[in-house]
């Protein structure tokens, strides 16, 4: 191959390469507990490290990194006549963990029939989650269903009597019981039910497998099938579940990835 011809190759390779960067765009971010809303033309197809990725008619798709996500991520679209790739730096990051000694045993560990009940409802709680509908509410920024101090962040986890506890998946914010609780987007409710965790919960569907749960409400105010606006009243701040005190616990799933409200939504707004 004569110098002329190499360099036009490489020229015509640079150029493909740029043409192909353009047909997916990726925003959000990427740490583990991150989102990515990307974009590609209406017939391409996205993978997510060889897996399908779901993409709506207008081309938009959902990307989560969970609490444990690998540190790289490989995403590819595929479309008439031209692909598409990009590698992903996932940040890993380093959570809270709180020791908590001297607790009376009811407190650490559950009976029998206690740790069926929780079961069972967990069992309900993944099926809602695991709703997958056309919704195109996803793709619209969320807004934070109450503003007030943040007292527990996402992947914090307690050692109680030095029994490791599940890490903590959701954002809880400290608000008066009676609060308002508003949808972070709009969508549909698949799950409102009182729960011997986390009490009165309402689970709304907001579209290709993303949905936001809403924990230790003291009332609801909507039910299951019912549509919601952004920013509609469907609960209040209670204390219901197991609780200390009054606060809203709020959590982002995208299926079984579990979601960090915060880099989802952006930081909390001031009051």
């Amino acid at each position: 191959m004569t110098k002329s011809i190499a360099l036009a190759a490489l020229l015509l390779a640079t150029l493909a390469e740029t043409a192909s960067a353009g047909l997916m765009e990726l925003r959000g971010t990427t740490a583990q507990g991150g989102l990515l809303r990307g974009t590609v033309a209406p017939d391409c197809r996205v993978t997510l490290d060889g897996l399908e990725v779901p993409v709506a008619e207008n081309g938009g798709f959902l990307i989560g990194f969970g609490y444990d996500q690998k540190p790289w991520a490989l995403v590819k679209a595929f479309c008439p006549g031209a692909q598409a790739r990009q590698s992903l730096q996932i940040r890993q990051r380093t959570y809270d963990e709180q020791h908590i000694d001297g607790l009376p045993e009811d407190m650490v560990t559950y009976d029998e029939a206690t740790l069926a009940r929780i079961r069972v409802e967990a069992e309900a709680v993944a099926a809602a989650r695991a709703v997958e509908t056309e919704l195109l509410a996803h793709q619209a920024p969320f807004v934070w269903p109450v503003i007030g101090q943040i007292t527990g962040v996402y992947g914090s986890r307690r050692v109680l009597n030095g029994v490791p506890k599940q890490p903590h998946y959701g954002v809880d914010v400290a608000a008066p019981v009676g609060t308002p609780v508003a949808a972070a987007a709009a969508g549909e409710v698949t799950f409102a039910s009182d729960l011997y965790l986390s009490g009165k919960t309402i689970i709304i569907d907001h579209g290709f497998g993303l949905s936001t749960s809403y924990l230790h409400l003291s009332e609801t105010a909507v039910g299951v099938g019912d549509t919601v606006t952004q920013g509609e009243t469907i609960g209040a701040v209670g204390t219901s579940g197991r609780t200390t005190g009054a606060h809203f616990d709020w959590r982002v799933n995208l299926l079984d990835r579990r979601l960090d409200p915060v880099l989802v939504a952006g930081p909390m707004p001031e009051e």
